[in-house]
C-alpha cells in the first residue's frame, strides 16, 4: 500500500540540522505513527513520503517554509520584567505560555534585563533547514474514526 491522504503511516526517523547535529530519532523508540493529509507532520516532510511504501527510505531536507517556518521577527518581543509575576529568577531558555489576543503562545527567555525580558514565540526551529533520514515502517487505512478525529488511535481504539 502507497502512503496517500488518510493513511496511518508508521516511520522510524532521524533528524538534523544544517550542520548536521541531530535533533531527534526514533532509533530504540517506537516508529512515529501519524494520520497522513491530517496535518500531523510538517508539510515538507509529509510531501517527501506521499507515494512511498512499506520499507522505503527517504533523504529529505525541508527547507523553513515547509517545516516550523522563517524567522519572524515580530514574534521576539520586550516585555516588562513584572509581567511574570511572582518568578524570582529568570534566565534566558525558560520557557512559557503567554495568553495573547490569538490564545496561548509558547515562548522562551532570550535575554533578562532590570526591567525587561525578552521573549521569542518562533518555533525553535523556525528558520531552519531540515534534514531527515527515514525508513517506512508500514502503512494501512486509517479508521473512519481516525479520519473523523484527524489523528492516529492506538490499538486499544481512542487513547485521548
Amino acid at each position: 500500500m502507497s502512503i496517500k491522504a488518510n493513511a496511518v503511516v508508521a516511520i522510524h526517523y532521524a533528524v538534523k540540522d544544517e550542520e548536521g547535529a541531530q535533533l531527534d530519532s526514533s532509533e530504540g523508540k517506537e516508529p512515529l505513527t501519524y494520520l497522513h493529509g491530517a496535518n500531523n507532520i510538517i508539510p515538507g516532510l509529509e510531501k517527501a513520503l506521499e507515494g512511498k511504501a512499506e520499507g522505503d527510505q527517504v533523504e529529505v531536507t525541508v527547507a523553513p517554509e515547509e517545516g516550523y517556518g522563517e524567522h519572524r521577527e515580530e514574534l521576539v518581543e520586550a516585555v516588562p520584567r513584572e509581567a511574570f509575576g511572582d518568578v524570582d529568577q529568570l534566565e534566558p531558555g525558560m520557557r512559557f505560555q503567554a495568553q495573547t489576543d490569538k490564545g496561548p503562545v509558547s515562548v522562551v527567555v532570550t535575554d533578562v534585563q532590570e526591567d525587561t525580558v525578552t521573549v521569542d514565540g518562533n518555533h525553535p526551529l523556525a528558520g531552519k533547514s531540515l534534514n531527515f533520514s527515514v525508513k517506512v515502517d508500514s502503512v494501512r487505512d486509517a479508521t473512519e474514526e481516525e479520519i473523523s478525529h484527524g489523528h492516529v488511535h492506538g490499538p486499544e481504539g481512542q487513547e485521548h
